[in-house]
């Protein structure tokens, strides 16, 4: 049987700490190629109010990681507002995406795509060490997250950040294919 050779940043050790790190990242990764190659107006792009924009997406992903490692589970100031993004950008100072009316997600507008991609590379530079550096027993602790209850810190960042931040991105890949720019190499 002939092997296939390790995708770019495949073949980690298999701790489960490096392991999210590493796939935080990819996440994170995914996150910089959704905006790749994207005017302002395309990344902010609701398809005439019928569904949440690349931007929204892609804010909301990063926006979720930057606040479950930070202020969820350790009641640290987020990368959001500890660089201000939020007064830059006029965009909500706390409020991430979850539960927000539909309206006012179409109405947000994003700063172009290279500027907004500050935001997700400080988020990656400062979350991936600290997840890699996360001690098996303290992925085990059961915390309180709104709005899903008790759940193992582990189990936050497989769903919340992983899971469901794919999920967000395969919107992202799908509208990109819809402006004619390739989707994203899941």
């Amino acid at each position: 049987m002939s092997q296939v050779p390790n995708l770019p940043g495949m073949g980690n050790p298999p701790d489960t700490p490096t392991q999210l790190a590493v796939v935080v990242g990819r996440v994170l990764q995914y996150a910089l190629r959704a905006t790749d190659g994207l005017t302002v107006d395309q990344l902010c792009d609701t398809r005439g109010g019928l569904t949440n924009s690349i931007g929204w997406d892609v804010w909301h992903v990063v926006r979720t990681i930057d606040n479950i490692i930070h202020f969820v589970f350790e009641r640290e100031q987020p990368v959001w507002l500890q660089h201000a993004f939020h007064e830059r950008w006029n965009l909500p100072r706390v409020d991430q995406g979850t539960g927000q009316d539909p309206r006012d997600a179409y109405s947000m507008r994003f700063p172009p795509p290279a500027e907004f991609d500050e935001y997700t590379r400080a988020v990656e530079a400062a979350v991936v060490p600290r997840i890699a550096a996360m001690s098996e027993a303290y992925l085990r602790e059961v915390q309180v997250i709104r709005p899903w209850g008790p759940v193992p810190r582990i189990e936050a960042i497989l769903h919340g950040l992983i899971g469901h931040g794919n999920g967000h991105l395969g919107r992202a890949s799908y509208a990109r294919t819809l402006f004619g720019l390739p989707g994203l190499p899941y």
